[in-house]
């Protein structure tokens, strides 16, 4: 069966209105399409010029290089002994000195570093590439008095392009000591 067109104006009124809908359908479909390029470009372009920030790793381990079973307690002048690890995943060179301090009930520590803690030692200055890890020779480091919450302290310092050495985090292990 063949559809029947007519030449009323009525039936040509609709088919105009028909096609001008279609028009305009169509040009909003367009200009959808085109924003939504615009916008996912827009993500695209954001995130090659601002790429996630990289990070540095650091960490403490046992003496048997592990994550676990760290020591809590100690007899006076016991050596416990620890590796600490840093990894680089900045992008860039990343050049750092550590400084490994105890500490006691009276030693306050922060996100800024610690204060009334003693120096044991500082490591010399080491630079990793990107991607690159690091993990530290054995260290120890014995308490010479009894008590609660004497504290392992190490700190890990960036040494800039002008050689100035900027804190940058803190890790510590508490520990009690015994007489025996």
């Amino acid at each position: 069966m063949s559809e029947k067109r007519t030449n009323n104006p009525k039936d040509i009124d609709e088919r105009i209105d028909l096609e001008e809908s279609q028009r305009a359908l169509g040009k909003i479909v367009k200009i959808s399409l085109i924003l939504g390029i615009l916008v996912v470009s827009g993500f695209i372009i954001y995130y090659v010029l601002n790429p996630e920030p990289g990070y540095v790793t650091f960490g403490l381990l046992n003496e048997d290089k592990k994550a676990e079973n760290y020591p809590t307690d100690a007899a006076v002048n016991e050596e416990i002994y620890f590796y600490v690890t840093v990894g680089n995943y900045l992008r860039e060179e990343f050049t750092f000195r550590l400084k490994v301090l105890r500490g006691d009930n009276e030693t306050e520590l922060s996100s800024s570093g610690s204060e009334g803690a003693e120096l044991n030692f500082t490591t010399k200055e080491r630079t990793l590439e990107h991607q690159e890890e690091w993990t530290s020779e054995k260290y120890s480091i014995s308490f010479s008095e009894i008590g609660e919450n004497h504290i392992i302290i190490v700190e890990l310092y960036q040494i800039t392009d002008e050689d100035k050495e900027e804190f940058y985090n803190i890790l510590f292990l508490r520990i009690n000591v015994t007489a025996s």
